[in-house]
C-alpha cells in the first residue's frame, strides 16, 4: 500500500511560511555547536531541559518526515529522551518511532530496536492508563514481527485492565496483529470471545464484535444469537456494527434473512438516527416486501422531521427517492405522500424542493385532493409570514407544483384557481407571473372554469401592482370574455384603471389648478388659526398631505402610462379590439355598436396623444404607436378578416403552443419511465434467490464496501462500452522513454478532489534513493500531502498517489519534477522535470435543466460574460449544436422542435451546472453563409454567462479547442 492508501492515523502540522527544519537550523536553534556535534551527540538531547528536547524531538520529526536520514540520533534518543517520563515526550516518541526506518539496508531489524522494544513493553504495564492505551494503539501501527513477539504477554493482560480506554486498544492491537501476523496470537477469536462474553463497556464489546465479524464470522453470530433480543439496549456504536454484520451475513447466504430480519426492524426503532438509517437501508437491501419498504420509508420521514441538518435531510431524501425510482416500491410510498408533506416544515429551499418534486411524482387519483388542501394551506401561509428572501421563491414552487397537480388532474383545477389568483396582486412579480401562466393554461383547456376565473379576474384586476401581469391579465380578458355583461365589466375596469379622460387635458388642469381648491379649503381655518398655537400646525398638514393624495389618487394603468411604459398601451389597444369586435357580434343595436366602438377608439386616440405629449417620463416608440395605430384602423373598418385573426387566430397559437408543450413534458415523462422499467428479453435467464450459489451471490455488489470505497473517493465507475472511454484514455504521459526516471499518471476525478496514480519506473542500472515526487498547481487546486520519498531498485517501479483538492470549476494544471540520489554517487540530487497536467472542466460540468424565466432571470443577474466567435468547419448548423453540446456537457433548453426544419440561422440557449452548485449558461446564435456556398462553414457566436469569472473563462477555453473537431 502507497502512503496515500495506508489510514491516517496522525497529522503533523508544519506552517507554510516557515522554512523547512535543516541541520543548520538545528544548530541555531539548539546553541552554538557543530554540525558534527550535532549529529553524533545532540546536546539538546542530552542535556536539555524537557522542553528543549521536546523541541528538538519535533524538528528530527519534521526533519524524518521530508526525507532526512539521521541515523546516527537513533542511540542518543535511545539514551537520553526514552527513560523521560513526560507525556508530551511519549506521545512524540510514539510518532518518531512510527516513522523512523527500523531495518538495515538489506531488510534486518536494526540492534537498537531490541532496546525500544523493552521500553515499551514496560510502557505496556505502565500504572497510568493512558500511556498503556496509546502505546497500544502504536502497536497497531507496527509492521514488523520481531519487535511484536516480545510484547505479546503483556497485550494480552491489557484485555483485564479496570480501565475500558486500555481494553478496547487492546482489542483493536489484537485484531491488527491477528491480521498481519496470525502466528504470533493463533488464538485470538477465541480470545475476543471469550472477553466478549463478559465485557460490559459499550466501545469495547463493539470492537471486540468488529474483530469477530471480520476475524471470525460464525463466532460474532453465535454470540450474537445469544443476546439478539437484547440487541435494542445496545449502545448505538455496537448497533451500527450488529447492522453491518446482518447485512454482510445475508448477502453472502441469503437463507439467514429470516432470521435476523426481525432484529433488523426492531433496530428501526433505536434512539441513534445513525442506526436507524443504516437500519432502513438495511431492510430495504434485505426485503422487497411492502410492509419492510413502507417501515423502512416511514423511518426516512422521521429522520428527516427531527434532524436539523439540512444535509442529512437532503441525504435521506435522496434515499426516499431512490426507493421511489423501483416501480415495485412506488404504489407503497404513494401512500406515504402526507407523511412526505410534513417536511415542508423545514425553512431551507431546497429540502422543500425535493419534497415537493418529490411529492408531484407520487401523486395518484387516491391522494391528489389530500395534496392540493395541505399545498393551498402552504400557499395561504406565505402570505401570513414575515417576508424572508426564500418566501417568494418558495411561494413559486407550491405555485407551479399546483399547476403540474391540475395539468394531471382536471377535477382540481376548480378548487386550485380562486386561491391562486389571489397573488396575481402580490408584490413578488415572479410568483404572479407563475399564477398567470397557470390561469393561462387553464381558461384555454378547461371550457367549464372560463366564467369562473373571468369572475375571479375582474375581481383582482384593479389591485395588479406589476405591468407585466397587468398586461398578461388584459390579454386573457380580452380573449376570453364572450358574454355581454363581461364585456362591459372589462370595459369599466379598463375606464376605471385609466382614470379621467382625456388623459392629457385632465392631467394639465391637474397641475395647473391643483392648488387653487386645496388653498380655497385651507385659508378660512388658516386665517382663523393664525393665532398663538395654530400656524404651525396648519403648514405642516398642508405640506405633507398633498404630494400624498396626488399618488393615492392616480388608478393604476395611467401610472404605468405617464412612466412611459407603453408596451402596456399597445397590449390595451389589442384587448380593446377584442372585445369591441365580439360585442359587435354579440349586440344587434347598431347605436349601442357604434357607441362601444367609439369609446374603445377614444381610449386609444387619448393614449396616442399621452405618448406624442411631454407628460409621460419615456415618449411613447413608434412600434407602439404603429400599433395602436392599427388597432384603430381595424376598428373603423370592421372586416371580417380581422375578425378572424384578432379573435380565432390568436388562440390558436396559444393552443398549438399548450399542445406541443405538453406532448414534450409527455414525451420526456416516458424517457424516464423507460429508464427506470426493467426490460427483460424473452430468452434472458432467471436466477432463483434459493437455488443461487454461494460464489454467484458473492458477485452481487455488497453496499457498505460500495459506501466505504465512496467515501474514499475510489468509486469504481462502470465502464463504457467504448475502448477509447476506459482509463486508458484518461493516462498522461509525464517524461519521456529516454529519461532516467520513466512517469505516466491516471488522473482519477472524483467530486470534490482529485487522486494522481502515478507510476515511476527506474530505467537506469542504479538504485535510485529517496526518490520523490514534487508537485505544484495552479488554479482552484490544492495538493493536500507531499508524497512520500522511495527507493526504487535496478528497472523496478512503484505507484505513487497523490491527492489534490478541487474548490471550484476553473481549469486547473499540475506540475511537478521527480528527484533522486544514485545510490553511491557523490553528486548532488538528479532532477527530471514532469510534463504539465491539464486538469479538464468537463469532470465538474454535469447537464442540467430549468425554465425560461429562471434562464431569463439568470441571464440578467450574471455579471461574467464571454463571447466566443465560431470558427469550425461543420457545415451543417443542427451538427455544429450537438458537437458543441456534447463538447461541453451543456443540456439544450430550446425544443426539439423550435430546432428543426432549416432556414439558414439557429438560436438555441445551453444550460449546465457543476458539482459545487455553479450555474453555466450559454447562447449559441449560429448562421450558414448561403452566398458562400452549400460548403461554407458555420459562422456567428456563443455567448457564455456565468456567476463566476473562471466558469466562464474555461467554459469559453473548452468551446474554442473543441469547435474546429468535426464529428466522426
Amino acid at each position: 500500500m502507497t502512503a496515500a492508501e495506508n489510514v491516517c492515523y496522525t497529522l503533523i502540522n508544519v506552517p507554510m511560511d516557515s522554512e523547512p527544519p535543516s541541520e543548520i537550523s538545528l544548530k541555531n536553534d539548539l546553541g552554538n555547536c557543530d554540525t558534527s556535534a550535532f549529529l553524533t551527540s545532540f546536546s539538546p538531547l542530552e542535556k536539555g531541559d524537557v522542553k528543549l528536547k521536546t523541541e528538538a524531538l519535533k524538528k528530527v520529526i519534521i526533519m524524518i518526515l521530508n526525507g532526512e536520514k539521521l541515523p546516527g540520533l537513533l542511540m542518543t534518543i535511545i539514551r537520553f529522551v526514552l527513560p523521560l517520563q513526560d507525556h508530551t515526550i511519549k506521545k512524540l516518541l510514539l510518532v518518531f518511532w512510527e516513522i523512523v526506518p527500523k531495518t538495515t539496508p538489506d531488510g534486518r531489524l536494526l540492534q537498537e530496536m531490541i532496546l525500544v522494544c523493552d521500553a515499551y513493553r514496560k510502557d505496556l504495564q505502565h500504572p497510568n492508563e493512558f500511556i498503556r492505551g496509546s502505546t497500544l494503539r502504536f502497536l497497531c501501527k507496527l509492521k514488523e514481527a520481531e519487535l511484536l513477539e516480545p510484547l505479546m504477554p503483556a497485550i494480552r493482560a491489557c484485555l483485564e485492565h479496570r480501565h475500558s480506554y486500555v481494553r478496547r486498544n487492546a482489542v483493536l492491537a489484537i485484531y491488527t496483529i491477528y491480521r498481519n501476523f496470525e502466528h504470533l496470537i493463533p488464538d485470538a477469536p477465541e480470545l475476543i470471545h471469550d472477553f466478549l462474553v463478559n465485557e460490559k463497556d459499550a466501545s469495547c464489546k463493539r470492537n471486540a464484535f468488529m474483530m469477530l465479524i471480520h476475524a471470525d464470522q460464525d463466532r460474532a453470530l453465535d454470540y450474537l444469537s445469544t443476546c439478539i433480543d437484547q440487541v435494542q439496549t445496545f449502545g448505538d456504536i455496537l448497533q451500527l456494527v450488529i447492522v453491518e454484520l446482518i447485512y454482510k451475513v445475508c448477502h453472502a447466504n441469503p437463507s439467514e434473512r429470516a432470521r435476523f430480519i426481525r432484529c433488523i426492524y426492531n433496530l428501526l426503532q433505536s434512539s441513534s438516527p445513525a442506526v436507524k438509517y443504516e437500519a432502513a437501508g438495511t431492510l430495504v437491501t434485505l426485503s422487497s416486501a411492502p410492509t419492510a419498504i413502507k417501515a423502512a420509508a416511514q423511518c426516512y420521514i422521521d429522520l428527516i422531521i427531527k434532524e436539523s441538518d439540512n444535509n442529512v435531510k437532503l441525504i435521506v431524501l435522496d434515499r426516499l427517492v431512490e426507493l421511489k425510482e423501483h416501480p415495485s416500491h412506488e404504489r407503497v410510498l404513494q401512500d406515504l405522500v402526507m407523511d412526505i408533506l410534513r417536511v415542508l416544515s423545514t425553512p431551507d429551499l431546497e429540502v422543500r424542493k425535493k419534497t415537493l418534486q418529490l411529492a408531484l411524482d407520487l401523486v395518484s387519483s387516491r391522494n391528489v385532493e389530500e395534496l392540493v388542501i395541505v399545498l393551498k394551506k402552504e400557499v395561504i401561509k406565505t402570505n401570513n409570514v414575515t417576508e424572508h428572501e426564500d418566501t417568494d421563491k418558495y411561494r413559486q414552487l407550491l405555485v407551479r407544483t399546483l399547476h403540474s397537480c391540475s395539468v394531471r388532474f382536471p377535477d382540481m383545477a376548480a378548487n386550485v384557481i380562486p386561491v391562486l389568483m389571489e397573488f396575481l396582486s402580490d408584490n413578488n412579480e415572479a410568483a404572479a407571473a407563475d399564477v398567470l401562466e397557470f390561469v393561462r393554461e387553464a381558461i384555454q383547456r378547461f371550457d367549464n372554469l372560463r366564467p369562473l376565473i373571468v369572475e375571479k379576474m375582474l375581481e383582482v384586476f384593479h389591485a395588479i401592482k406589476s405591468v407585466k401581469i397587468y398586461r398578461g391579465a388584459l390579454w386573457i380578458l380580452g380573449e376570453y370574455c364572450s358574454t355581454k355583461e363581461d364585456i362591459q365589466s372589462v370595459m369599466t375596469e379598463i375606464r376605471r384603471s385609466l382614470g379621467e379622460i382625456p388623459i392629457v387635458e385632465s392631467e394639465i388642469k391637474k397641475e395647473a389648478g391643483e392648488l387653487k381648491p386645496e388653498e380655497e379649503v385651507s385659508v378660512g381655518p388658516a386665517q382663523k388659526l393664525v393665532t398663538e398655537m395654530g400656524t404651525y400646525a396648519t403648514q405642516s398638514a398642508l405640506s405633507s398631505s398633498r404630494p400624498a393624495k396626488k399618488e393615492e389618487d392616480r388608478p393604476p394603468l395611467r401610472g404605468f402610462l405617464l412612466d412611459g411604459d407603453f408596451f402596456v398601451a399597445a397590449s390595451l389597444a389589442t384587448t380593446l379590439t377584442k372585445i369591441a369586435l365580439r360585442y359587435v357580434s354579440l349586440v344587434q343595436e347598431k347605436k349601442k355598436q357604434n357607441s362601444f366602438n367609439a369609446e374603445a377608439m377614444l381610449l386609444m386616440a387619448t393614449i396616442l396623444h399621452l405618448g406624442k405629449s411631454s407628460l409621460p417620463k419615456k415618449p411613447i416608440t413608434d412600434d407602439d404607436v404603429d400599433r395602436i395605430s392599427l388597432c384603430l384602423k381595424v376598428l373603423s373598418e370592421c372586416s371580417p378578416l380581422m375578425n378572424d385573426i384578432f379573435n380565432k387566430e390568436c388562440r390558436q397559437s396559444l393552443s398549438h403552443m399548450l399542445s406541443a408543450k405538453l406532448e414534450e413534458e409527455k414525451l420526456s415523462q416516458k424517457k424516464e419511465s423507460e429508464k427506470r422499467n426493467v426490460t427483460i428479453q424473452p430468452d434472458d435467464p432467471i436466477s432463483f434467490m434459493q437455488l443461487t450459489a454461494k460464489n454467484e451471490m458473492s458477485s452481487k455488489e455488497d453496499q457498505f464496501q460500495l459506501s466505504l470505497l465512496a467515501a474514499m473517493g475510489n468509486t469504481q465507475r462502470k465502464e463504457a462500452a467504448d475502448p477509447l472511454a476506459s482509463k486508458l484514455n484518461k493516462v498522461t504521459q509525464l517524461t519521456g522513454f529516454s529519461d532516467p526516471v520513466y512517469a505516466e499518471a491516471y488522473v482519477h476525478v472524483n467530486q470534490y478532489d482529485i487522486v494522481l496514480d502515478v507510476l515511476v519506473v527506474n530505467q537506469t542500472s542504479d538504485t535510485l534513493q529517496n526518490c520523490t515526487l514534487e508537485l505544484a498547481t495552479l488554479g482552484d487546486l490544492k495538493l493536500v500531502e507531499k508524497p512520500s520519498p522511495l527507493t526504487l531498485a535496478p528497472h523496478d517501479f512503484a505507484n505513487i498517489k497523490a491527492n489534490v483538492k478541487v474548490a471550484s470549476t476553473e481549469n486547473g494544471i499540475i506540475f511537478g519534477n521527480v528527484v533522486y540520489d544514485v545510490s553511491g554517487a557523490a553528486s548532488d540530487r538528479n532532477c527530471v522535470v514532469l510534463s504539465d497536467i491539464h486538469i479538464d472542466i468537463m469532470d465538474y460540468i454535469q447537464p442540467a435543466s430549468c425554465t425560461d424565466a429562471e434562464f431569463r432571470q439568470m441571464w440578467a443577474e450574471f455579471e461574467w460574460e464571454n463571447k466566443v466567435t465560431v470558427n469550425t468547419n461543420i457545415v451543417d448548423l443542427n451538427e455544429y449544436l450537438q458537437h458543441i453540446l456534447k463538447s461541453t456537457n451543456m443540456k439544450c433548453l430550446t425544443p426539439e422542435k423550435a430546432l428543426s426544419g432549416y432556414c439558414g440561422f439557429m438560436a438555441a440557449n445551453l444550460y449546465a451546472r457543476s458539482i459545487f452548485g455553479e450555474d453555466a449558461l450559454a447562447n449559441v446564435s449560429i448562421e450558414k453563409p448561403i452566398h458562400l456556398g452549400p460548403e461554407a462553414p458555420v459562422t456567428g457566436h456563443i455567448r457564455i454567462r456565468a456567476k463566476s469569472q473562471g466558469m466562464a473563462l474555461s467554459l469559453g477555453d473548452k468551446i474554442n479547442l473543441s469547435q474546429k473537431k468535426t464529428s466522426l
